[in-house]
Parts: structure tokens; sequence; C-alpha cells
């Protein structure tokens, strides 16, 4: 007998010499059928439930999409300040979103009269929270200059609402992000039914006491609004029984926060819009096209494309076509946006990045993400096996300016560092704290023979010798200040000092080089410097209007 092959193509094939024989059937189709199991997922009767209808990301109120790729980092056209502090290298960036613009004072103080309104200043048990929140209106003062009106009304005031905030802090800046995570999540689950219409109110006004953490719900949802979230449920809820999203429901968005030194600068040099090989190289000067801050195209011909100084004593040019339209801030989406759609990204305000600064660049960095200023925690479990969750207690860090901050509010997980539960026969991680991770040791600082060995057995280990002051505030709160007075300190630069991008409106054209990186401890604050957000991108790399599939376009 001639032997025959036969192909069929099938779910579940057999191929036999001579003769094919298969029971199988077409495997189904159907996005509900579980290709694992052959079970119906989202099935009435019970058992796996999983958003199947999932698309993609939702952007988030305010952000911008910016699709990930690679480019050199750190490429400065200039160094006239011979800082040498930037080792040029080529990095990929996931994906992510950005802020459109700087975050304006009206966004602030919604912040603002959030924390006022649910947690009083006049409770004493709340007070530092509203109080370490403030931005410091201070910063405009100058001995031999007359600032008072921006010291009076330049956050508060109507005719700067639309322009960046200044005067917060680095620690300020993450916190602000953190409520605002919580606050859009709040939004999504009223939107989608999970809570009921105008619940997010109620924790403002005072009809409940608590109020709602994205973490929380996702881990312990029967704890958020101080265990009150039965009264709140929205029209998910059927026959008396409570139903809470879940992150495999697909609308929860990941964390507001800062961007990393990295994406931030990939997003200034918005590489996208370039034709040009040597840009993508790393050779673009501003977040435009060209070597110079005059528009030169035919329309606008000879205006700024960025609020900087000009020069000494000239912060604007002179009145009229030659001014850049502002002395101090401008009103964000004041000048053309780069070709990712984000306004300012050189000049108005420099802006705080997430991550902790060094002045030398590992030659060995990775090449994907790049980020210092990892700490890796875990949420602490209690007794009963569930997340522990902060109730009246509130975590305060006095900063070593004496200001206060609430480092955990109610209603947030209590969070502990990782221990060897997490790190033992690990490659990737050993540590919960990786900020000073490969940034040098005691034989690379200069002078290091001078070093005491009555020094601190830590402090030995380490290429950045900074100072440690001890600052607390007393039960009366007096400031006890205990500043470091040794003589064997050799640097200013410890885990605590965060990289600032981009110029501001206090800064020459020189700084408006996106590759360019500046420092500053992270609980001070200055007229300007503010800050925008970043969110992470989950799944796919492009958006589907952009995506390909083997060469076609996507439908």
């Amino acid at each position: 007998m001639k032997k025959q092959f036969i192909k069929v193509v099938l779910s579940c094939t057999v191929l036999v010499a001579g003769f094919t024989v298969t029971s199988c059937k077409k495997s189904s189709s159907s996005k509900n059928t579980s290709r694992a199991t052959g079970w119906k997922i989202n099935a009435k009767e019970g058992g796996f439930q999983y958003n199947s209808d999932f698309k993609e990301q939702e952007t988030s109120p305010g952000l911008v999409f910016i699709e990930g790729g690679t480019f050199t980092k750190g490429k400065v056209q200039d160094d006239v300040m011979h800082d040498w502090n930037n080792t040029p290298s080529s990095q990929h960036v996931q994906s992510f979103y950005m802020d459109e613009t700087e975050v304006t004072n009206v966004m602030y103080l919604e912040y603002l009269d959030y924390l006022k309104s649910v947690y009083p200043p006049e409770n004493p048990k709340y007070a530092n929270i509203y109080k370490g929140a403030l931005p410091d209106t201070l910063v405009w003062r100058n001995r031999l200059g007359f600032n008072e009106t921006m010291t009076n009304n330049y956050l508060r005031h109507p005719a700067y609402a639309e322009y960046p905030v200044v005067g917060v802090n680095w620690i300020q800046a993450t916190q602000f992000a953190e409520w605002r995570t919580d606050r859009v999540n709040e939004a999504v689950l009223e939107r989608e039914g999970f809570l009921a219409k105008d619940a997010k109110y109620q924790a403002v006004t005072g009809e409940i006491g608590g109020t709602f953490n994205t973490e929380a719900y996702l881990n312990k949802p029967e704890s958020v609004y101080n265990g009150q979230i039965d009264s709140l449920q929205g029209n998910k809820k059927k026959d008396s029984v409570s139903v809470f999203a879940k992150r495999s429901s697909g609308i929860i968005s990941p964390e507001y926060r800062l961007p990393t030194e990295t994406e931030w600068e990939y997003a200034a040099a918005a590489l996208q819009g370039s034709r040009e090989y040597n840009n993508y190289r790393g050779r673009k000067k501003y977040p435009w096209e060209g070597e110079y801050t005059r528009n030169g195209q035919r329309v606008g011909r000879g205006d700024q494309l960025a609020n900087f100084k000009q020069g000494k004593g000239d912060y604007g040019g002179i009145a009229g076509w030659s001014d850049d339209g502002a002395d101090i801030t401008a009103e964000v989406k004041s000048y053309k946006p780069n070709d990712l759609g984000l306004y300012d990204m050189a000049g108005n305000v420099a802006e705080w990045v997430a991550d902790v600064y060094r002045p030398i660049v590992d030659d060995e960095i990775s090449d994907f993400n790049y980020y210092r200023g990892n700490i890796y925690t875990k949420s602490a479990i209690g007794e009963d096996g569930k997340v522990k969750i902060l109730r009246d207690s509130i975590v305060f860090d006095t900063l070593p300016n004496g200001k206060v901050v609430a480092v955990n509010l109610p209603g947030e997980i209590l969070t502990v560092p990782v221990d060897e539960n997490e790190t033992y026969l690990r490659t990737n991680f050993s540590d919960s704290d990786n900020r000073g991770y490969r940034d040098g040791d005691l034989g690379s600082t200069r002078f290091f023979d001078r070093f005491s060995e009555d020094e601190d057995p830590a402090d030995q280990r380490k290429m950045y010798d900074s100072p440690k002051h001890q600052v607390e505030r007393d039960s009366t709160g007096t400031i006890v200040r205990g500043y470091d007075t040794s003589n064997e300190r050799t640097t200013l630069i410890n885990d605590e000092v965060r990289v600032y991008k981009g110029g501001s409106w206090r800064d020459r054209a020189y700084w408006l080089d996106p590759a360019q990186r500046r420092f500053l401890p992270q609980y001070m604050a200055t007229d300007y410097i503010g800050f925008r957000c970043a969110m992470s991108r989950v799944g796919s790399k492009a958006k589907t209007k952009n995506k390909t599939v083997r060469g076609k376009k996507a439908k």
C-alpha cells in the first residue's frame, strides 16, 4: 500500500503513515472559552472571571502617550560649566505617558483643598498633613529685589491659575502624584459602576469617614472609606452582594509618578519627529529642530521658542515683538509643543525627576529603563493574613529643614522593606534599598585614606559620605537641631539628593538642552523648579492605531 500523508488543521491533529485518525474538534475561537482548560470564562454559573474585552490602557487625565524606543542619553552639546557629570549611553525606554504640561497652580490647589477638607488642619492630629503639603511661597523673596507680589499672590490668585506651581520640593511632588492616582481611580470606579454616583465627594463633604486608596482597595476593599464601602456600592452590586474591581478588571490605572530622568530626557528630545540621523545619535540640541532659540519658520519668525533668561538682567527681551512674553514663569501652553505634543520641555520651569543624583554614571548601567532610586518594599501582613491598613495612625517625618510631612496617611497600606524571604538566592537584587548600588567604593573617594577608623563602618563602605544631620521636633513642636559638625565629610551628595531637568525662566539657554542635569536635596524648593507626572504603559508598546501585525496595519 502506498503511504499517504494527510495534513489536518485541527486543535488536536494525529498524523499516521497511511491513515489519519482523529476525533478532535476544531478549537473554539470564543474569547470566553479557556485555551488551557476548555472551561467557560465569565460564565454566569460562576468560575473564573476576567476582562476578556480589554483592548488597551486608557489614557488617564492630563497625559500624552509616549511610544518607547532607543536614543542616546546624556549627550550634551555644550559643557561650558565643565561638570562632566554625564556619560552618553544608548538607552531603550518602554512606552509611557507624561503630563502634557507642568502641574499648574490650580491643579495643586485642588490637592490642597482636598487635604484641608478630609484632614482639617484645625484638628491637631491632622495639622501637619495640610501644612506639610503647602508650597514654600517664600522662595520668591530676594534680599535685594522686590518680589512680595509673587510671594503673596502667585500660588492662589486666579491670574496665575494656569502657571506652573513652584516652591514644591521633591517629596511634595511625589505625594501629589500618589493623591492624584487615588482620585483618578476613584472616578473611574464610579464611572464603571463599582462605586455609587458622587461617592467620591462624600469623603470631602464629611458625609463618610476615611477616604479611598487604590492599593488598599485592590488588596483589602472592605477597608476603604474607613470600612463603609458597602454603603457606597454602585450598580454592579446585585442581590445585596458587594462587587469589587480587581487588577484583572483592567480598569485600574497604574500610579501617577514622577518620570525617571531617562524618560524625561527621551520625551523632551522628541526624536520621533526628527528625520535627521544625527539627532537620533544624540545631536539634537533642543526639544525643537535647529540650533537656535528663535523661530525660523515663516509664521512667527523671530519669536522665542521658550521662556528663559536671555542675558544678564534680561529675562524676556525688549518689550514688543522681540520679547518672549514672560518675565517670570509663563502660562502653560504659551509656546509650541514639541513633536510629542508636550509643552515647555525647555524653559518656563525646570522639573523634578524621580532619580537619585550621582555625578558618575556607571559604564555598566542598565540600558533598559535606566533608573537610580529603587527601594523595594512589600505590604505588611497582619495576624489575619491580610494586609495591614493604617487607621488612625499617621506616619510623619521631620525633614532636615524642620518641615514635617506625612509619610503615610490613614487608609493606606503599611509597607515594610523586603527581607531575605524575597532576596534569598536571587540574582537580580539582594537588598531593599538600591539607591547606592554600584556608585563607587571607599577607594574611589578623594582623600579616602583620611577617614578615621572610628567612623561608622557603614560610612566607610560608602563613596558619598555626606553629613548626617539629626533634626526633629519635640512634643511642643520646637525644632531640635542636631547638625553633623564632622570635619571628615567629603561631599554633600547622598541618597536624598534628586535630579532636576530642563531650563527655567531663571536659566540661560545652556540649560535648555534636554541632556543637561542638575541636582538639589529632595526637601528643598525654589522659585524655578516645578514638576509634571508620568505613568507607565501596560501591555503593547504601541497604541492600537499604530500597531502592525506581520507588516499589516492593525484593525
